[in-house]
């Protein structure tokens, strides 16, 4: 019964068949968005949701039975708890007046694909391992943008008090630029100052001042550092980041084949002892027929010589 829970569960076509019911949970919470649609099927709708369950769970069942007589190493695989989660978040008792709440928890079934799926599994684990170095490259990238925030407040605030006049403000303005969004617009008005670009005559611009070579530098080399190189350093990361979690999968891989070439071996030397010991039994057994067939004879000689006699 395990052996046969096992092959299923490493079965592509296993793998296959849950990735289409993931798919199916997907589309069904995509229905559901549609309060016209979900108010006239939500019968066929509840059904559907009910099935997929069923089957998350079976899955669940038949993976924890594949382990055998230690159901809890389905539990050592961080994949496992994410998908154990995902369904246990189901049973949880939620009132239906909280109907949203529980349209959010189905949509995290879709997440499962990430479990389906080994690239998305490397994709993820190389974003968790880039977090570290992400985390520094973000630390790097706020001062970049608390210095430029600062020269900016001091520079434009009295030109352009719509995107300069806090430092909170110019942070914002900056991270606007930065996706490039627009960002010679903002460019333009400090240039040429706001009364000559960008600005209405109801929209603040009281102190309009132009600063075409200043303006120019200040966004060009904000530009240039904060998306050419900065944010390249993000890319890198995660780059870096994937090439590792590859490498923790081929040799993930290659430690499960070790280790089930050493369950076979293991297994084929529990085999030769099981031989050991039943051609040792066969020879014991042949040996009492040997010496029961000369009993035998020996017997049937004394009879034939009291015959004679």
């Amino acid at each position: 019964m395990v052996k046969m829970l096992k092959v299923i569960a490493d079965s592509p076509w296993f793998n296959h068949f849950i990735i289409a019911v993931i798919l199916v949970a997907g589309v069904v919470v995509g229905f559901e968005t549609y309060s016209e649609v979900a108010a006239r099927y939500q019968a066929p709708l509840d059904v559907v949701n009910g099935v997929v369950l069923f089957i998350f769970v079976v899955e669940i069942i038949i993976k924890m039975g594949a382990e055998g007589r230690q159901p809890w190493r389905y539990f050592l695989d961080p994949w496992n708890i994410f998908d154990f989660a995902i369904v246990a978040v189901a049973f949880m008792p939620i009132d239906a007046s909280y109907v949203t709440v529980l349209r959010l928890l189905r949509l995290l079934r879709v997440l499962k694909l990430v479990r389906a799926i080994p690239r998305l599994q490397i994709l993820v684990g190389a974003l968790l391992h880039a977090i570290p170095s992400m985390f520094y490259v973000s630390v790097l990238l706020f001062l970049l943008f608390y210095v430029y925030a600062c020269a900016a407040t001091f520079l434009f605030s009295a030109n352009d008090p719509i995107h300069f006049s806090a430092l909170h403000l110019s942070m914002l303005s900056l991270f606007r630029i930065v996706t490039l969004e627009d960002w010679t617009d903002v460019m333009y008005i400090n240039m040429y100052g706001c009364d000559q670009y960008g600005y209405g005559p109801t929209d603040g611009c009281t102190d309009p001042s132009a600063a075409p070579v200043m303006a120019a530098l200040f966004f060009v080399s904000f530009v240039m550092l904060g998306t050419m190189i900065v944010l390249n350093l993000f890319i890198g990361v995660i780059m870096t980041g994937i090439e590792h979690a590859q490498t923790e999968a081929e040799s993930h891989h290659h430690s499960v084949a070790s280790g089930d070439a050493k369950i076979v071996r293991a297994e084929l030397g529990e085999l030769r002892n099981d031989l050991r010991q039943l051609v040792s039994r066969l020879d014991v057994l042949h040996g009492q027929l040997a010496s029961g067939d000369a009993f035998d004879s020996v017997e049937s000689k004394k009879a034939q010589s009291n015959d004679a006699t």
